[in-house]
């Protein structure tokens, strides 16, 4: 019995841990691109949209259905992540920015 039990508790810990990303927060909008395929490697795709090529990373985590190769149409579901930010031009926060010196003020006549 005991040790149905801790199956059972192994089983739903490891549920929630596979659901835990799911839940923890917003993801990046999904976007999709379809067209043939004109170039494949193992870390891109190389789409024709009209005119353009469009070329998308891939890796082992990628889900494919079917047999991609050169030339099939695809359609690929996409999202744009952040690899890098860098701030310019920073204006200095009202609170901790540079003090102004203030004018003196004219002595009063008393």
């Amino acid at each position: 019995m005991k040790r149905f039990q801790s199956i059972t508790a192994l089983s739903l810990a490891g549920a929630l841990f596979l659901t835990l990303p799911a839940l923890g927060g917003p993801q990046a909008k999904t976007y999709q691109v379809t067209g043939p395929v004109l170039e494949l490697t193992d870390t891109t795709i190389v789409v024709q949209k009209g005119d353009e090529k469009w070329q998308v990373a891939r890796d082992a985590g990628t889900k494919v259905a079917g047999d991609i190769k050169v030339g099939a149409k695809v359609t690929i579901q996409y999202r744009c992540v952040a690899t890098e930010v860098e701030v310019k031009g920073e204006k200095p926060d009202k609170k901790t920015g540079p003090v102004k010196a203030e004018k003196p003020k004219p002595a009063s006549d008393k």
